[in-house]
């Protein structure tokens, strides 16, 4: 029964240390990878960070760049580079850049990049931040290398949102995009499901068990603050943010059967969306706020369907396989990422949603809850994979992944963030 899989999916728990570190394992190869050299930036021996390290670690992970090898070069932003040894060596792309102790405790932290082809300066930053900030600022740095080189944001500094269990103690995170620096937002004995960003980045909806029945909250980042929004008899939960931010579309039991609501972020009397005797949930919105896509099984098997965001007649968008769910759209509302059963595999698919084309694009067989990144280009996932469960970043077309996996415990129920406006 759909109900049942989609409670067991998300209640399913899982352990990790709360402080476990991350590491990023980048498999595939791309078709068009641009190749850059990331020299060890100097100073990086003696940081706290490795700010080369992490920068490079982004980029790789992102599917767009090869690594050239730098033989452990340490150049710095002032370097005089000769271009033509780098041609050499296939790189189309050099970043080098710099990390001092400031008196006052802070880092300095300095970069440049360079047009290996051209022969051209594309420029650099710096930053002077104290040593918490200092895998933001590596972040940031691969954000601005990202957006030269290719022309679009990168995602590096935005943030992710997931759910552990360790023993009996369930807990809420916010961490980097890469997995690293992770902050605990909640931790409770009961279940905690399902977390959702704003759009602006400053709230997280989620669902808890506290109250011994799921209900929806929403959760201030920066001060912890939440607040109580859905608490109806029956079950609550599936929550999804308006892009406006004002309310919540979520899956109530009120009436009886599992059906779509509207209901304002503060609270208050919900509105019924959807008029069936099916399953209707897992609601998403496009970032239009024009429609939103869910789940139902009014067909007989779940589908995703669509309607108008203020309700209407739904239409169904998947045909392929008998079996889909969990969606997620990417920002420019070209691609739509769902799970689909295969025989007895739960995996992700990717369909173009112009053309209708649907590619599966991993190979494992316990894929959950997909989430793209802002700028569209990757999803992040949970799933299985050597037995451990973990989370995983893809790119649209599958060939480069990279598992984002705890040192001593498994990680679910990923949603990544906005980006930084």
């Amino acid at each position: 029964m759909l109900k049942r899989l989609f409670l067991s999916l998300a209640c399913t728990a899982v352990a990790v240390p709360a402080l476990a570190q991350f590491r990023v394992e980048v498999t595939g190869v791309g078709l068009t990878q641009l190749p850059i050299a990331v020299a060890a930036f100097k100073g990086d021996d003696a940081a706290p960070q490795k700010i080369g390290a992490i920068v490079a670690a982004d980029l790789e992970r992102s599917g767009q760049f090869r690594l050239i090898d730098t033989s452990g070069q340490s150049l710095d932003e002032n370097a005089r580079v000769d271009m033509s040894s780098w041609r050499q060596k296939n790189a189309d792309a050099l970043t080098a850049g710099s990390i001092t102790r400031l008196a006052d405790g802070r880092y300095d932290v300095r970069f440049r990049l360079w047009d290996v082809v051209r022969g051209q300066d594309l420029g650099g930053q710096s930053f002077a931040v104290p040593q918490a900030d200092l895998r933001l600022v590596a972040h940031k740095i691969a954000d601005f290398i990202y957006e030269k080189l290719t022309g679009e944001k990168g995602v590096f500094s935005t943030r992710i949102a997931y759910v552990t269990k360790s023993a009996n103690r369930y807990s809420l995170w916010v961490a980097d995009a890469d997995g690293e620096n992770a902050q605990s937002a909640l931790a409770s004995p009961e279940p905690i499901i399902s977390p959702a960003w704003s759009s602006n980045g400053t709230q997280l909806a989620y669902v808890s068990f506290e109250s011994r029945k799921p209900v929806v909250y929403t959760h201030d980042v920066a001060t912890g603050k939440r607040r109580l929004v859905a608490n109806f008899k029956g079950s609550n939960s599936a929550p999804a943010w308006s892009p406006d931010g004002r309310s919540l579309a979520v899956t109530l039991t009120r009436d009886g059967g599992s059906q779509l609501y509207l209901i304002d972020a503060n609270g208050g009397e919900p509105k019924r969306l959807t008029q069936s005797n099916s399953i209707d949930t897992e609601p998403v919105f496009s970032s239009d706020g024009k429609w939103i896509y869910f789940v139902s099984d009014r067909g007989g098997s779940p589908q995703i369907y669509r309607m108008a965001a203020a309700g209407g007649n739904p239409e169904r968008v998947t045909f392929s396989g008998v079996y889909n769910i969990s969606p997620t759209l990417s920002s420019d509302g070209r691609w739509l990422a769902y799970v689909s059963r295969v025989g007895g595999a739960f995996k992700l698919h990717v369909m173009d949603l112009t053309s209708g084309a649907v590619n599966a694009i991993t190979d494992t067989s316990s894929d959950e809850s997909p989430s793209f990144a802002p700028n569209g280009r990757l999803i992040v996932y949970a799933t299985v994979q050597n037995g451990r469960e973990a989370l995983m970043t893809t790119t649209l077309d599958g060939k480069i992944k990279a598992r984002l996996a705890g040192q001593g415990g498994d990680i679910r129920e990923p949603d990544w963030g906005p980006a930084n406006k």
